[in-house]
């Protein structure tokens, strides 16, 4: 199901958050929980990874993780203020000590000029500690390919924050 690539990064994000006693959330819109997916595709994985949120709707994302609906209507939920507060929600939902978040346009429709197909919004959060944002413009190259690349740059933005 997932390329050698990503299931590399995923045993990586693993180890590391074993070696720091590091317990691990995701909450994914464009993904659908893929990136979840990948982390409990490797067997071992339920020592660190506590739970997936799925919030592919607006209502969603205020309902389970607090995103504030004046961000939605402000900036909408392709947007680096929604991805830093689906993070930080998937985070004081959970026991997890580090949470994962994505949102973009996967496409193949729903692009815009400022919101083109391929935009990417995903930010990782540290219980107690900094969140750290990460914007991707991976452009109109299929929705398979989109939320492959997605998948494994959130990967590579948990495995950045946990240093």
């Amino acid at each position: 199901m997932f390329d050698e690539e990503l299931l590399d990064l995923a045993r990586n994000v693993l180890t590391r958050a074993r070696e720091r006693n590091i317990h691990l959330a995701t909450a994914e819109s464009c993904t659908g929980g893929l990136v979840m997916g990948c982390l409990t595709e490797i067997a071992g994985s339920s020592d660190v990874v506590d739970r997936g949120f799925i919030t592919y709707t607006n209502r969603a994302k205020a309902e389970i993780l607090g995103v504030s609906i004046d961000t939605l209507s402000r900036y909408g939920a392709v947007s680096e203020v929604c991805a830093r507060e689906m993070a930080e929600g998937a985070v004081r939902k959970s026991a997890s000590t580090i949470a994962v978040a994505v949102t973009g346009i996967a496409g193949p429709g729903g692009g815009t000029t400022d919101k083109p197909v391929g935009l990417v919004h995903m930010a990782a959060h540290r219980r107690g500690g900094i969140t750290r944002h990460e914007e991707h413009r991976f452009g109109d190259i299929g929705r398979e390919q989109v939320r492959r690349e997605t998948i494994a740059a959130a990967l590579k933005l948990v495995l950045s924050i946990m240093t």
